[in-house]
C-alpha cells in the first residue's frame, strides 16, 4: 500500500496509546512530533527509542505551523491547551484519537472489544490467536501482547481489532472513544460503573454501553456476556438485523493450580486462570469464530497466550508462596482478580493489596462501589496517597470511611509506600500469596524489586 507521508503533531504524545501510535506512524514513514506536560514510563522509553521524545516538556504552540497535515489530540490535553488554540487558529486539522483510527480503517472490517472489564484482555487473545495462525490484522489495544510489536498496528489488512474504551474521546469530543470506531462486530464483556468523573451516575455510565448496542449495523453482530444482568438487559433489545451472540463461561477443570479448557474429551491447558478469564475466553472464540477461526485452530493457539501485559502477572513464586500484580482498579475488577487468586490457590491465604489511584476511586462518594470486593483475601490492604486526594479537590478520606465502604472491618489502610513495603516484609509467607493491585505503582515502589525482597 502506498503511503503519503504526512507530518503530524501529537499534542499529549506521552498518552499510552498516543505514544503507540506515534511510533506506528513514524514506522510507516510519516513525520511525528509531539509534545506534553508529562510523560511516564513505559511511555518516556519508548517514545525515546524511536526517536519522538520532545526535547523539552510542556506546551509549545511556535512548534505548529502551516506545514502540518494534521494534528492528533489526546485525551488529558484541556480546550485551552496552547497547541490546541494554535492548531485551531491555523486551521489545520484535529482529530483526536479514536477518529483517527476510524479514518484509517473506514475500508476494513472493524471488531470493537468492550466492557468495563475484560476488554483489554479479550482484545489481547483475539490477537494473539489471529498471529499465531499468521493472519493479516491492524489493532488497537491497551497492552502489549506477547510476540506483537507495539500497541497500534495500521495497515492494509482487511479486518482491525479494536479494544473499545468507553472514557471520553478528547476535549472537544465529549464522546465515548467506543461511539467512533462504529463496529461491524461488537462485544460487550459486562458492565459496571466506572469513571465516575465524566459519568457521574451509574445510569448516566449504562447508557453509553445502551448506545455502542444500538450502534451495531444492520446486519453486524453484538456479542455479549450473559452472565453479566447488567449487559443482558442491554443486548436482550432485540433487533432482527442484528445477530445477537451470548456467551459465557468456557467449560473448564482445575488439577494442581492448572486450569485447563475442556471441550468433550479434550482439555486444553491455558497459562490464564479464574473465572473472569474463562469468560474473556468464551467471548475471544465466538469473535474468532466470526472471522473464520475453528475451534480447532483457537484451542491450538490459545494455549501459548500469556496474558495480556500487567494482568494477573506472576512475579515470583518460591515454594509455597507467590506474588503476583495486576492492573485491577475498577471495582469489578478488584474483585474478579481476587476471585481468581483463591480459585487458582485456594489452599493458601492471600495479602490483597489495592492501590486507590484513579479519579473515581479517591472520590468518597464512590468508595462504596467496592463493598465486598476484597472479602475473599485474609488480609485486605488498602494504599492511598492522601495528597493525591487533596489535589483533586475531594474531600479528606479516613480509614474509617475505608473500612465502611470496603465492608471490612479487618482492612489495613496505609498512606505511606515505604510503611506498606516494611508491613509486607515483615510478614510470615509461608502459604500465602500476596496480590498487588494498581493502575499506578503504590506510591513508587518497583514491584518487581519487592516481590524480590518479599520471597
Amino acid at each position: 500500500m502506498a503511503v503519503t507521508v504526512q507530518k503530524i503533531h501529537f499534542i499529549a504524545i506521552g498518552g499510552s496509546v498516543m505514544h503507540n501510535l506515534a511510533i506506528t506512524l513514524k514506522q510507516q514513514g510519516h513525520t511525528i512530533t509531539g509534545s506534553d506536560d508529562e510523560i511516564y514510563e513505559p511511555s518516556l522509553t519508548e517514545l525515546k527509542k524511536h526517536g519522538l521524545l520532545p526535547a523539552k516538556e510542556g506546551w509549545h504552540p511556535e512548534l505548529l505551523d502551516t506545514s502540518y497535515n494534521a494534528v492528533i489530540l489526546g485525551m488529558h490535553a484541556k480546550k485551552d491547551n496552547p497547541e490546541l488554540l494554535k492548531a485551531q487558529q491555523l486551521g489545520l486539522k484535529i482529530y483526536s484519537f479514536p477518529d483517527f483510527i476510524y479514518e484509517h480503517s473506514k475500508d476494513k472490517q472493524r471488531i470493537v472489544i468492550a466492557g468495563s472489564h475484560g476488554k483489554t484482555t479479550i482484545t489481547a487473545m483475539v490477537m494473539h490467536v489471529l498471529n499465531f495462525h499468521k493472519r493479516k490484522f491492524d489493532y488497537v489495544a491497551g497492552a502489549k501482547v506477547n510476540g506483537i510489536e507495539n500497541t497500534v498496528h495500521l495497515s492494509d489488512a482487511p479486518i482491525i481489532v479494536i479494544e473499545g474504551d468507553e472514557y471520553l474521546a478528547s476535549a472537544l469530543d465529549p464522546t465515548p472513544k467506543f461511539l467512533r470506531y462504529q463496529h461491524h462486530i461488537g462485544v460487550i464483556s459486562g458492565i459496571a460503573w466506572d469513571h465516575a468523573n465524566v459519568f457521574p451516575t451509574e445510569e448516566e455510565y449504562v447508557k453509553q454501553f445502551d448506545l455502542f448496542a444500538d450502534q451495531t449495523p444492520k446486519g453486524g453482530m453484538l456479542i455479549y456476556c450473559e452472565q453479566d444482568p447488567m449487559n443482558l438487559m442491554i443486548a436482550k433489545k432485540e433487533r432482527s438485523d442484528v445477530l445477537s451472540l451470548p456467551y459465557k463461561t468456557h467449560p473448564h477443570s482445575e488439577e494442581n493450580h492448572q486450569f485447563y479448557l475442556t471441550n468433550a474429551k479434550e482439555r486444553y491447558p491455558i497459562k490464564v486462570f479464574g473465572t473472569h478469564n474463562l469468560q474473556n475466553i468464551g467471548a475471544a472464540k465466538e469473535v474468532l469464530k466470526r472471522i473464520g477461526i475453528s475451534a480447532e485452530m483457537f484451542f491450538e493457539a490459545i494455549t501459548s497466550f500469556e496474558g495480556a501485559a500487567g494482568r494477573l502477572q506472576k512475579l515470583k513464586e518460591v515454594h509455597s508462596t507467590a506474588v503476583y500484580k495486576d492492573f485491577a482498579h475498577a471495582p469489578s475488577k478488584v474483585k474478579a482478580t481476587v476471585k481468581a487468586m483463591k480459585e487458582l490457590y485456594p489452599e493458601r491465604e492471600l495479602i490483597a493489596c489495592f492501590e486507590l489511584h484513579t479519579y473515581s476511586s479517591l472520590n468518597k462518594n464512590y468508595l462504596p462501589q467496592y463493598k465486598d470486593s476484597l472479602k475473599l483475601a485474609q488480609v485486605p490492604i488498602v494504599y492511598f496517597n492522601p495528597e493525591k486526594v487533596k489535589a483533586k479537590g475531594f474531600p479528606e478520606i479516613t480509614e474509617g470511611d475505608l473500612r465502611k465502604a470496603f465492608a471490612c472491618p479487618s482492612l489495613q489502610v496505609f498512606t505511606d509506600s515505604a510503611a506498606l513495603r516494611t508491613f509486607l516484609k515483615t510478614q510470615n509467607l509461608s502459604n500465602k500469596n500476596v496480590l498487588l493491585m494498581s493502575s499506578g505503582n503504590f506510591g513508587g515502589l518497583d514491584l518487581n524489586v519487592l516481590a524480590s525482597e518479599l520471597i
